[in-house]
Formats: structure tokens, C-alpha cells, sequence
């Protein structure tokens, strides 16, 4: 291998990590690559006061980091990716550092709609978010309505428990607009109907559930969604998440049997 004198240390680096990459990124074949990817965006926080900053700037990097996710997902040929940006445990932290994170989200969710790349779906619970942040919200999400590119769910105000509460709520209602008595409704409930109310409806469920930060837990997302998918847990911030990391994920994921069960 030639490298070019005059090269810092810094420059080579990335040169390296670039050829390393690409060697990844031709060993997986187009038919391991999940169609949905499932991604908690984990450690923020934790990124911003390792440097001395406030949370608020840890929440911006991360959000600065989202383009470039649904991109190498773009170029990977994934179908769906579903971002954990916000549970509903988030809503119970200090008021001034959740306003902050509030606004962070807006503004990242507009910047995705205006791209007009990228079809979004809003999922969570927005009647617990300040009624003007949800309307916004749907209003981005109605202007990505026509788009044909990769479908984006930015999960904000989520939790599994809620979507499945809410699933059932969805599903007995429709049994009531049919005319179905209580011990009907019953007696027809089944698997696939409640998964016909979830948020992630029509969609396929995640293959891969990747989380950020070295935690190893779900914390809730996507609950029924994930009974068959595979996890991974990446020692990396979100704020430092890079291309090699997801490639590397893609890569555990390829090597994986899936027997969903069987």
C-alpha cells in the first residue's frame, strides 16, 4: 500500500479507516442488509459533559448526526429506519434542559422534511408534547407525504407500552364502530389485528435494533415490534457514531442465524 508523504497523523487515520471501510462495506451482500433498522440514539448527555458543555449542545451534535445516518442507510439500501429521539421518560427531566431538547427536535425533524428526501412518520405519544410542538410535527410530516425515499419514523414522546396501550384502545374502538359487543371483540382479537394498529403500521418490523453508548437495553422501543429482531450495542456516543460502526453492525447482523423463532 502506497501512502502519499506529507501526511499528518490525522490524515492517515482517516485514510485507514476509509480502505478499512470500504473492505467491510464489500463484504456484505445486498441480501443481508435488514430492510428496517431500528437505532436508540443514546448518549448525548454523556457525550456533551465529557467535553465540559451543557446537554443542550450534546443534543445538537446528535441531531447534526442524523443526516448522515439516513444517508449511509440511503446508499445500504435500507427501506425504513425508525430513530428513538425522544421516550416518554424524557419528559420528566428538568423543564429548561427538555425545552431545549424540545426545540433541538423541531428544528432537526424540519431540516429532514425540507430535504424532501426523506418520507417521515411522527409515532409516539404527541398529546403529551405542548400542542403547538405536535402540530408542527404533523404539519412536517403531512409536507414529506408524497415522498418516495426512504420512510424515516422519528419516535418522539415514545414509549412500547404506550404504542401497545394505544394499539388495543385503536383496535376495540374499530370493534365498536362495527357493532361488536365486548364478548365478540374478544373472541376475534388476535396478533395480527393489534399489529395492524401499531404505529409502525404497513411497515415491516425491524431486522436490527442498534443502540448507542454501551448500554445494553431496549428501554422499551419498539416492544412488539422487536420479538424477532437482532440487537446490537455500540460502545460509541451517537454524536461519534461513524459510517464503519453502522457498517459493523450490518456486518454482526450478516453473520447472525435468524431463525425468528423457529
Amino acid at each position: 500500500m502506497h501512502v502519499k508523504k506529507g501526511l499528518g497523523p490525522v490524515k492517515i487515520e482517516k485514510f485507514l479507516y476509509g480502505l478499512y471501510e470500504e473492505r467491510i462495506a464489500r463484504s456484505l451482500a445486498s441480501q443481508s442488509i435488514p430492510r428496517h433498522v431500528g437505532v436508540i440514539l443514546d448518549g448525548n448527555r454523556r457525550w456533551a459533559r465529557s467535553f465540559g458543555e451543557p446537554a443542550a449542545t450534546g443534543h445538537r451534535k446528535g441531531a447534526d448526526k442524523i443526516a448522515d445516518f439516513l444517508t449511509w442507510s440511503e446508499d445500504l439500501g435500507v427501506e425504513v429506519v425508525t430513530l428513538w429521539m425522544l421516550s416518554t421518560d424524557n419528559l420528566h427531566r428538568p423543564q429548561e434542559e427538555l425545552q431545549a431538547l424540545l426545540d433541538i427536535i423541531e428544528d432537526a425533524v424540519r431540516e429532514l422534511a425540507e430535504t424532501g428526501r426523506w418520507r417521515l412518520r411522527v409515532v409516539g405519544k404527541l398529546d403529551l408534547l405542548p400542542a403547538e410542538l405536535a402540530a408542527s410535527l404533523r404539519r412536517l410530516e403531512q409536507q414529506t407525504h408524497g415522498v418516495s425515499g426512504l420512510h424515516v419514523n422519528v419516535a418522539i414522546g415514545y414509549g412500547g407500552r404506550h404504542e401497545i396501550a394505544d394499539a388495543v384502545k385503536s383496535l376495540l374502538v374499530s370493534y365498536d364502530e362495527q357493532g361488536c359487543s365486548l364478548g365478540q371483540a374478544i373472541e376475534q382479537l388476535c396478533v395480527e389485528d393489534i399489529a395492524d394498529h401499531l404505529y409502525t403500521k404497513g411497515q415491516p418490523d425491524p431486522e436490527l435494533v442498534i443502540r448507542t453508548s454501551g448500554e445494553q437495553r431496549l428501554g422499551g422501543f419498539l416492544l412488539w415490534q422487536s420479538a424477532h429482531s437482532e440487537f446490537y450495542f455500540c460502545e460509541a456516543f451517537w454524536p461519534d457514531f461513524r459510517r464503519v460502526d453502522y457498517l459493523r453492525a450490518l456486518r454482526a447482523f450478516s453473520t447472525r442465524e435468524r431463525r425468528l423463532g423457529k
